[in-house]
């Protein structure tokens, strides 16, 4: 059985107005002469959104449980996350292990009506005590030990960590033998701390990130380029990136968009409150408030965001970007980085990850391998 959706396609050659057939995968595009408006109103249709660093959101949180889990991953999927990598936070490794445990669970219930979880995204406790952020204050050592724990679990498929804490560099060549994606972030390290992590890891024929550029990890100056400089000056490496408007600024934003083309994608960095009516939540136990869009500690610390992506990406648009240029940052640019070569873009033979925007830019319909989850 197939389906059909009409209107503007978001394709990797542009707006193609017309409509998209499609079962489990893309079956062809079908060019349209003139363009397509149902009930008086344009729609967009675009690749289902990835995002590879997310907390929580509806009320739910990756640390909660199966069900915190199942909450966060069915918050996002209705402003079109059809890709979804819960994310830790740095706590005592019992705890990280029994979270990494229920993501399992859920991954192994494969439930049709939530987004794809291909793997989790491991952020703490591998990090620097002198740029912990928002993370609760329990750094650790990623010991041969751990590493192994988390190669047998099978579920981690992204790992920030530190370049300069002990251990951090072998631990890094070891998760990119092992295909995990290692992610520069919380780190206080200077430039040639960093490159040598990406060295490692390249080595290894691996993949290198930065987590949340910009953030957690200082600034770039003349003499002291830091975590941020490595990131700009590396062409191979991915960067992600909080577009909400409070972690970084619009410029900020467009210089790494202009300085690693096809290697700066858009992440949530969301938290439970994401979703919910401003006020008081936690994270990891620590009190936040959200107020004027922006979650942060009791010292004022940016505690993650609430952030949709379908907001991210209207945020893009507003910045300058083409609706083009700005759905790869959600879509393309994550499938590439953490291997997902069966989706990300609006082609045949892809996934039918899709969501179908409004003019407003906001999703009305959302699918997931071809399985209408929204709208």
């Amino acid at each position: 059985m197939t389906r059909v959706v009409e209107g503007r396609l978001v394709t990797p050659q542009g707006l193609v107005t017309g409509a998209l057939r499609f079962g489990e995968r893309i079956v062809e595009i079908i060019p349209a002469s003139s363009p397509y408006a149902s009930a008086g109103e344009e729609r967009y249709v675009l690749s289902g959104f990835i995002d590879v660093h997310v907390h929580g959101g509806g009320g739910g949180d990756t640390m909660d449980g199966p069900q915190g889990v199942r909450t966060l991953a069915r918050f996002h999927l209705g402003h079109g996350t059809t890709t979804l990598y819960p994310t830790t936070i740095t706590h005592p490794w019992e705890a990280i292990l029994r979270a990494l445990e229920s993501v399992r669970q859920v991954m192994a219930d494969g439930d049709p009506q939530l987004p794809d979880l291909p793997g989790v995204h491991l952020e703490g406790p591998f990090i620097s005590s002198r740029r912990l952020g928002a993370q609760p204050p329990c750094p650790q050592s990623p010991t041969p030990e751990k590493i192994g724990q988390l190669l047998e679990l099978g579920t981690v498929r992204l790992v920030t960590m530190a370049p300069e804490i002990a251990g951090g560099l072998e631990a890094a060549a070891r998760l990119a033998r092992a295909g995990v994606r290692v992610s520069v972030g919380h780190s206080a390290a200077t430039f040639e701390q960093a490159q040598a992590l990406l060295a490692v890891v390249k080595a290894e024929e691996g993949v290198v990130g930065f987590t949340h550029l910009y953030n957690a990890m200082g600034g770039l100056a003349g003499r002291e380029p830091g975590v941020v400089g490595a990131a700009l000056a590396d062409g191979d490496s991915f960067a992600e990136l909080i577009l909400d408007g409070h972690h970084v600024h619009r410029g900020s934003f467009l210089a790494a968009f202009r300085a690693k083309p096809g290697h700066v994608l858009l992440v949530t960095d969301a938290i439970r409150a994401c979703g919910l009516p401003e006020g008081t939540t936690e994270l990891g136990g620590q009190r936040v408030t959200v107020a004027a869009g922006a979650a942060r500690l009791e010292d004022g610390t940016l505690a993650g965001s609430v952030l949709t992506l379908d907001q991210a990406l209207r945020n893009a648009v507003a910045a300058g970007l083409s609706l083009q240029e700005a759905s790869t940052l959600l879509s393309f640019v994550p499938a590439n980085y953490l291997g997902l070569t069966d989706r990300g873009a609006l082609e045949v033979g892809r996934r039918a990850d899709l969501v179908v925007l409004g003019a407003d830019l906001r999703a009305r319909e959302v699918y997931v391998a071809g399985r209408r989850v929204v709208g």
